[in-house]
């Protein structure tokens, strides 16, 4: 059933998609921002749940990529990933009929959010990674048969470009990176453009319900003094996304990051509040593993999150620091994610990682 977003869910969407964001996708405080000023300059937003789109709509997503640590830098001004729509609706000859996301987390739930608000469009309640991945290729709208190709891509200064290598994802990905890069660091997409049947068929739904709804959970936990990872965890049990594991509390003691390539890259260690156990984590703007006492506990495509140790708020991998005092915990992706398919366009082989996925409610009890 569809539903009007407002200002009132933007700071509970915001939390939650940091968290499924698993530490990258973006700063969504910045994409908060951005969404609250296009709300009250155009009014609230229709989200529209999947089985509501029309089979023969054209739908067309929307998102930002690049690296994280340089949003800090380049803020958006909101009006890039509008541009990379209509150089795509050009290019196509066809009008969009409802954007969305690419990823649940980070800033990318929230700029097509930005674009509904200042075109008038609905925004589809799903999306293609179930969390957020460094690359373009990394969806199950790939996975299952839709091309990436055409896409647009478009700058601060109001460049457009745009690229068509056919059903070849991994190229498009080459080819915009390299634009990215030379925009700074940072540009605005629209790809994947597709029909509500194939929505309907390879995107994982109501992911911004979910967002919303994890986000809200916290908050409440929080505000009733309670534990705001168990109820997190009570919430998710009812949902594609139903195991939460807790991997490990402790404080950082490590920080390696850098901006290379498009991606922020590093790694981050932690020792246990009682000095006994160690964690590694290892990232490409999100978290992909986390090994404990050099046992891997969670891997991609599983959800690795980073969460402030008492209040439960989620920690982006650019906002990770030495001395935090944090929650590693795991959490299981949907069915869709996890098919050979699937694992072999994002599972720990596709990021050059020597493990085999196993899923993490098989790595840690209860």
């Amino acid at each position: 059933m569809s539903w009007q977003l407002t200002e009132e869910h933007l700071e509970d969407l915001a939390r939650g998609a940091a968290l499924l964001g698993t530490g990258g996708g973006g700063d969504p405080y910045v994409g908060r921002l951005l969404v609250q000023q296009a709300i009250r300059e155009s009014g609230p937003i229709t989200v529209l749940d999947p089985s509501e789109v029309d089979d023969d709509a054209l739908v067309i997503p929307t998102a930002q990529m690049g690296a994280p640590t340089v949003v800090h830098e380049k803020i958006p001004s909101g009006a890039e990933p509008v541009s990379a729509l209509r150089a795509l609706e050009s290019y196509l000859g066809a009008e969009a009929s409802a954007t969305m996301p690419i990823e649940c987390g980070g800033i990318n739930s929230m700029i097509p959010l930005v674009v509904a608000a200042r075109t008038g469009l609905p925004v589809v309640d799903a999306d293609g990674m179930g969390r957020a991945f460094p690359e373009l290729q990394m969806e199950t709208f790939g996975v299952y048969g839709v091309p990436g190709s055409p896409m647009a891509v478009a700058g601060e200064r109001g460049e457009t470009a745009v690229i068509d290598a056919g059903d070849d994802n991994e190229r498009m990905e080459w080819l915009a990176r390299g634009i990215t890069i030379r925009l700074g660091g940072v540009a605005h997409i629209a790809e994947y453009s597709m029909s509500g049947a194939d929505v309907k068929r390879t995107a994982i739904p109501r992911t911004l319900t979910l967002a919303h709804t994890v986000g809200k959970a916290i908050r409440e936990a929080r505000e009733g003094n309670g534990d705001p990872i168990a109820h997190l965890g009570e919430v998710l049990a009812d949902t594609l996304y139903g195991n939460l594991r807790v991997l490990f509390r402790g404080k950082v003691s490590d920080v390696e990051r850098r901006t290379e390539a498009g991606f922020a890259r590093g790694r981050a260690a932690a020792t246990s509040f009682d000095g006994e156990h160690k964690l590694e984590l290892e990232f490409q703007n999100e978290n992909l593993v986390a090994l404990v006492d050099g046992e891997v506990r969670c891997v991609v495509p599983d959800l690795v999150c980073v969460l402030e140790s008492e209040q439960a708020e989620p920690i982006t991998t650019e906002t990770l620091r030495y001395g935090q005092r944090v929650a590693v915990i795991g959490i299981s992706t949907p069915d869709l994610m996890r098919t050979p398919e699937a694992l072999a366009v994002f599972g720990p082989a596709a990021f050059g990682l020597p493990y085999d996925f196993r899923p993490v409610e098989d790595l840690v009890d209860p």
